[in-house]
């Protein structure tokens, strides 16, 4: 359809008001050097396999955990969901994510359907259940992988599908303390710090925030070796959104191309002293979160190296 020139600065006028009242409802936070410290919350799977909800929450603590992921349990099991979140409540562990690892950009429609319900219905229990957030990726217009990396992830049809499904997802359940988020990716939006800012503008939702994944932003030599730099800009820009971070980390395997490997926290070379440092200043106390490991003994070196570089920087986990 044509736009005359008088609806085109009419929209403009709208957009530029709209666009003033975000910036003054969702303002950045102050500078970090200013904010005090706290107790972080570190959390990672736990091996127990239990369907005690208070045993399940004890044992969380005795791994020296304030942080889980979420119980496998049925949103419609209203009564576990509450067992869960009073065991979990008591024991002063928090639930971190919810998580809900589809592609809700399947090229297959019945598919992107399906996919998108299964989303909503995640938020829909880390709402009822006290979770921090949902978390899945924004999708991949891959045929076959539903992460993988394709062109068209990084095109305004991607960015435009990303929106629609983030206001749906949190339309359908108008949750009142869970977020939404997507996962930051390498190869798919949202992939820079400024781009996930974009999307908080675009998708404008009180309940559309931001998850925190470090090494998943990290796809070249430059920001490999200025990770320093990408912490803080994340920070700086993105910090009072943030309700959920994953701890991991990342070796340059050495070929003749770029090939960067998942490692545990201190085999790598994420600038955790600088991670830690900025996290344990956001008010929210966003919970940080081990992941992507094979066994409870790496899972256990992993949250030691943590609690290390954090005694060296005077903070604490507990």
């Amino acid at each position: 359809m044509q736009t005359s020139r008088r609806d085109f600065l009419r929209r403009s006028a709208g957009l530029a008001v709209a666009g003033s009242v975000w910036s003054a409802t969702h303002r950045l936070p102050s500078a970090p050097q200013s904010s005090p410290s706290q107790a972080l919350r570190l959390g990672g799977p736990c091996f127990l396999k239990t369907e005690d909800p208070e045993a399940l929450a004890r044992a969380h603590r005795q791994l020296g955990y304030r942080a889980a992921y979420c119980p496998n349990v049925p949103l419609h099991d209203t009564d576990r969901i509450a067992a869960y979140a009073a065991a979990f409540t008591r024991h002063e562990v928090v639930i971190a994510e919810v998580g809900r690892w589809v592609n809700l950009l399947d090229a297959d429609p019945e598919k992107r359907r399906q996919n998108r319900q299964t989303v909503t219905e995640g938020l829909a229990l880390a709402e009822a259940i006290g979770a921090c957030c949902c978390v899945d990726i924004a999708g991949s217009f891959h045929p076959t992988s539903w992460f993988g990396p394709h062109p068209d992830n990084f095109t305004p049809k991607f960015f435009d599908a990303a929106v629609e499904n983030a206001r749906k997802i949190i339309d359908a359940v108008q949750p009142r303390r869970a977020k939404f988020c997507y996962e930051m990716m390498g190869w798919a939006m949202p992939h820079t710090p400024d781009n996930y800012l974009k999307l908080l503008r675009a998708v404008d939702r009180k309940a559309f925030a931001v998850h925190l994944d470090p090494c998943n932003l990290i796809n070249s030599p430059e920001k490999f070796y200025r990770n320093t730099d990408l912490l803080n800009e994340c920070f700086d820009k993105l910090g009072q959104w943030i309700v959920s971070c994953h701890a991991k980390d990342l070796r340059w395997e050495i070929e003749m191309n770029v090939h960067f490997r998942e490692v545990r926290p201190g085999l790598g070379s994420l600038d955790y002293a600088t991670f830690l440092r900025r996290l344990a200043q956001l008010p929210q106390n966003p919970p940080l979160m081990l992941e992507h490991l094979s066994t409870a003994e790496e899972y256990a070196a992993a949250a030691q190296h943590l609690r290390t570089v954090g005694q060296t920087l005077g903070l604490s986990f507990d």
